[in-house]
């Protein structure tokens, strides 16, 4: 990566770098992909009488394979940092939210955790053009999970009554 890039913010890289090698490996940005994600308000913390809240937790990327279900986590740092400065960060959110799947990238290349496996090569370091493709991770995803891939149950689409609160159809 060019000098340049130093100079760029957290955000820049997602932006420039991260977000366009997602949907270049065919993650559709607006349904599978959300950014800033803030999934806990922070632990409760308890001292006598006062009541006060840790630190909200919040992940760059949280990548979908439909809606309700995550299957992959995205820490993104600036260029200054290595590729995989951000992977301790977004193991622990990986396992609070229960994704398999966990990278880190400073917008050179992308570092995959894969918490799916218990030996062999867990982490390896992806160029940018090679991040793998929705239906790749749902594959493995299904098989870490014991989920038979034709099973529409897992797949059916949440039923929604306008009020962007998700819900399951009775029956």
């Amino acid at each position: 990566m060019a000098a340049i890039n130093k100079t760029l913010s957290e955000r820049d890289i997602c932006t420039k770098y991260i977000t366009p090698a997602l949907a270049q490996a065919g993650w559709d940005v607006h349904t599978q992909v959300r950014e800033e994600v803030t999934f806990t308000k922070g632990r409760v913390l308890v001292k006598g009488r006062l009541v006060s809240r840790g630190k909200t937790k919040r992940a760059d990327y949280i990548l979908y394979y439909k809606p309700n279900i995550p299957i992959a986590v995205i820490e993104a740092k600036d260029n200054n940092h290595s590729v995989g400065s951000g992977m301790q960060q977004a193991i622990a959110y990986a396992e609070m939210l229960d994704v398999p799947f966990v990278y880190s990238s400073n917008g050179d290349a992308f570092l995959e955790h894969d918490r799916t496996l218990t030996s062999g090569q867990i982490e390896q370091e992806l160029a940018l053009d090679t991040f793998p493709a929705p239906e790749k991770l749902w594959q493995y995803y299904c098989a870490f999970k014991g989920i038979e891939h034709s099973n529409e149950v897992i797949t059916q689409d949440y039923y929604s009554d306008g009020s962007a609160k998700a819900a399951l159809l009775p029956g």
